[in-house]
């Protein structure tokens, strides 16, 4: 990496949460950051921080391309890639649309991958270089009403492996991060549309169980961990010689992916689906 000046990050989905609190720890350790996200004006603190914000939705190619565009032209490129933008679409596979489906992988994969592809470049050039992919605990496990959701997860997983295989001779890490529950805004975001496509119909019961689970879940005292303890893990994983290619981390994560990989599906079933009443 970089050691003659401040290496250069840059951080998506950086308008709240994880983001948010990775980008702020990354400008404590003194890099340059740039923060990019649908939501320039919830960015003001980071940007007051010392962050230069940048408006991209990751879903639009030409925002992409002028997003790394401006890093170029004022820094050359980038040196940490943090992919943190993303979602949680829910609702039934059979009345969730293929439009909705199309347009979660699109944020949840190929945005985050045609912003990679634009950064390598310059990584490759230097022979340096961070990726850090924010997966979910749920590119291992599965939840119901969540399959489309858990389809672009489990696909990061897969596509992150293969990167860090593809560009280790270059010197380039590729870590992927599996946060557990969050307290973020990522459970608000998700129940509202899950209840509009599947509260009414032939999944209701189920719909409104898991809605009911998850408000709970979330709303109880300790159930989920704070986006900090997150960007502390991602601030270790990037600043350290010697990394994980994998790090699990917050409420939940550990035990339900020890569960789903040791004890298998039926075991797993069970006691996913003891939680929604």
């Amino acid at each position: 990496m970089n050691t003659t000046s401040p290496q250069v990050a840059f951080v998506t989905g950086a308008s709240s949460g994880m983001g948010k609190e990775t980008a702020l720890s990354l400008l404590d350790k003194g890099l340059i950051v740039y923060v990019a996200a649908r939501r320039i004006e919830l960015m003001k603190e980071l940007q007051d921080r010392g962050a230069i914000a940048i408006q991209m939705d990751i879903s639009k190619e030409e925002q992409i391309v002028s997003a790394i565009q401006k890093v170029e032209a004022a820094h050359g490129g980038i040196d940490i890639l943090i992919n943190n933008a993303g979602f949680g679409m829910y609702g039934s596979m059979e009345e969730s649309s293929i439009a909705d489906a199309r347009y979660q992988f699109e944020v949840n994969l190929f945005g985050l991958a045609r912003v990679t592809q634009l950064a390598l470049p310059y990584m490759r050039q230097k022979r340096a270089g961070c990726i850090v992919n924010i997966s979910s605990m749920g590119g291992k496990i599965y939840t119901p009403l969540g399959s489309w959701y858990h389809a672009t997860k489990h696909a990061l997983e897969g596509w992150s492996d293969c990167l860090r295989i593809e560009l280790a001779s270059f010197g380039i890490k590729v870590i992927i991060i599996e946060p557990g529950a969050i307290a973020t805004e990522w459970s608000n975001v998700m129940l509202g549309p899950m209840l509009q496509r599947s509260g009414k119909g032939p999944y209701q019961a189920l719909a409104n169980g898991l809605a009911s689970a998850m408000s709970q879940s979330y709303e109880k005292k300790g159930a989920s961990s704070p986006a900090s303890e997150v960007a502390e893990v991602i601030v270790k994983a990037v600043t350290s010689k010697k990394t994980k290619t994998r790090y699990v981390v917050g409420k939940m994560a550990k035990p339900l992916i020890f569960i789903r990989h040791f004890l298998g599906d039926k075991i797993f079933d069970k006691v996913i689906m003891s939680q929604i009443k």
